[in-house]
């Protein structure tokens, strides 16, 4: 049941996702909603939301879903919509969930370039980002204001890294990822040209956290400080109730090797800088800079990651959990790994210290999808690194039955259960428990 020839393809210097797949809804239900198979753990069930058949995918309404916010009105959501990667293409979806049956869609904001973060500002209203600015939205009418714009670092294909991801810090403050433009900032060969590398110095450099401070009332400055530094690119960027920021770095492509580097969770810290281009894993050199230490990436210049990631896992969401369905993963990180590759395609929950951060294992391991359908677990040999429950251990392609995940915002729901978009399958999932 696969979909001939139809890839969604990444940007430019970036390998092509695998092919989407359709989910099959089964006879049986999930908390109400058509029972789908996705390699849940044991007491969990997935209900389908929103899916297009395999014969209809090309036509779908929501091309690629990314991240989701439930409105007052609970049977309401807003879905951020990529629409592919061409400039102009993307919506911003209300969905109207009323129970089991298809759930009714409005374009509320057509012609955006990719539009990715949904979050509540601190004045109570929406924001959305999409890859040149940051704008409100009112959802009686659709009516947008600009509030961020010119984010100079976010260019389609031209830059590895478009899209556009923002939090509020406690004093209401944009914080915005600036993603890098490059892999190691070095030339078609691999090799750095500079002393430092002059994309990610300067007041508008890339790969960066900048902050816009907030004036109040819905505004803020244009002019921005750079917050963080050496962060490849932040699509996880989520606040602990203890203040704690963590940031989900999607690391380097070394190529051709699968195997490294690892992906990471950093803590920010104000003025720090966490490595990019120079320094990856706990403590090594990139290989374009190795040569000219441009850092010395065991001293205290390099805030070293708070845990690895498996590599190429790609963390593109996060959420504490904070709901009545699950109390078992009450105060836990829940984080949404996107990648294809066999670290990828999962969603996990990391047991966390009184500040937020995923406490570290003895012995750390990883879980790999194998190519006949298992799982091996490898160990971690390079820094700390924690060791978290899949809450989708099976998530891998099972043609026929499921395809491989792509999820990518997770959102915590009032009832507690978890909703997923899961962007390369153009579908919207909401995991429960599992009541048969």
């Amino acid at each position: 049941m696969t979909l001939a020839a139809w890839v969604i393809a990444c940007p430019a210097g970036l390998t092509h996702a695998a092919a989407p797949q359709p989910y099959v809804p089964q006879a049986s239900t999930c908390d109400g909603y058509p029972r789908v198979e996705m390699g849940l753990a044991e007491g969990f069930c997935a209900g389908l939301i929103l899916a297009p058949k395999e014969s209809a995918f090309r036509s779908r309404l929501i091309k690629t879903p990314r991240v989701l916010l439930q409105l007052e009105d609970a049977k309401n959501w807003l879905v951020t919509d990529l629409g592919g990667w061409t400039a102009g293409r993307g919506k911003l979806w209300l969905m109207t969930v009323s129970g089991a049956g298809e759930p009714q869609l409005r374009a509320l904001v057509s012609k955006l370039t990719l539009p990715h973060t949904l979050a509540v500002g601190p004045d109570g209203k929406i924001y959305v980002a999409e890859m040149n600015r940051i704008f409100r939205v009112n959802v009686a009418d659709g009516t947008t204001t600009t509030v961020v714009d010119g984010l100079p670092g976010n260019r389609l294909h031209i830059g590895r890294h478009p899209i556009s991801h923002f939090t509020f810090d406690r004093n209401g403050d944009l914080l915005v990822n600036v993603g890098a433009d490059t892999d190691q900032c070095a030339d078609d060969k691999g090799v750095a040209k500079a002393p430092v590398c002059p994309e990610s110095e300067g007041d508008d450099a890339r790969a960066v956290i900048r902050r816009y401070p907030y004036l109040g009332e819905g505004r803020w400055d244009p002019r921005h400080s750079v917050f963080a530094r050496g962060l490849r690119n932040s699509l996880v960027l989520v606040r602990h109730v203890s203040g704690t920021l963590l940031q989900g770095e999607n690391s380097y492509d070394f190529a051709p090797a699968a195997d490294r580097p690892y992906d990471e969770i950093n803590v920010i810290r104000e003025g720090a800088h966490y490595g990019w281009p120079y320094c990856y894993d706990a403590n090594r050199s990139t290989p374009a800079w190795a040569a000219l230490k441009a850092m010395d990436c065991a001293s205290s210049a390099h805030a070293a990651p708070a845990s690895m990631l498996p590599p190429h896992a790609a963390p593109l969401g996060a959420v504490y959990y904070s709901g009545a369905m699950f109390p078992g993963l009450e105060g836990k990180l829940l984080m949404g790994l996107h990648g294809y590759r066999p670290g990828g395609s999962r969603i996990v929950a990391f047991d966390v210290d009184g500040k937020g951060v995923p406490v570290a294992a003895l012995h750390p391991r990883f879980a790999e999808y194998t190519s006949n359908g298992g799982v091996v677990q490898k160990p971690y040999d390079a820094g700390p690194a924690a060791e978290p429950r899949s809450l989708t251990p099976g998530w891998d392609l099972k043609p026929g039955v499921h395809p491989a995940g792509a999820p990518v915002g997770l959102t915590v729901a009032r009832d507690g259960a978890i909703w997923v978009a899961d962007d390369r399958n153009a579908a919207i999932l909401r995991i429960a428990v599992d009541r048969r």
